[in-house]
């Protein structure tokens, strides 16, 4: 895998994909992107998303949003990584089951979500979950 990031001005950025997509971040005060600290808490986030669905998907559960809300805690001083992350997944659908929700979760915690899995060598990462019926219309 590569990439390229290219300064543009001030704090803002462009990456550039091998496969041609382009991210912009910005670490400046008055930032119109994201950092690069929230491209890689959000990168956790969608990749253990992926595996949610996924697995959700395999074992036929009618699912109609899913929805992981980041919450990070970083070091007070310079280096300032992550020290704490929690991964909440809302998902929403029809009679969608705690347990099979609870199981993707565990799957891509400790099988499949190579970005938190790298992540959790040097960060306290965890996991929660909530099942949201849909509302009769």
């Amino acid at each position: 895998m590569q990439a390229s990031v290219k300064w543009v001005d001030g704090d803002t950025f462009i990456g550039r994909s091998h496969s041609g997509h382009n991210v912009v971040f910005d670490a400046g005060a008055d930032s119109a992107a994201p950092s690069p600290m929230e491209m890689v808490l959000m990168s956790a986030g969608c990749c253990s998303s992926v595996d949610v669905v996924s697995i959700l998907k395999k074992a036929k559960q009618d699912v109609s949003d899913v929805t992981v809300e980041l919450s990070a805690e970083r070091a007070d001083s310079a280096p300032r990584v992550f020290t704490k992350i929690n991964l909440h997944f809302v998902v929403t659908g029809n009679n969608v089951s705690e347990k099979h929700l609870a199981r993707a979760v565990q799957l891509s915690a400790e099988k499949y979500c190579s970005v938190a899995l790298m992540l959790e060598k040097a960060v306290e990462i965890t996991h929660s979950h909530e099942v949201v019926e849909n509302s009769a219309k």
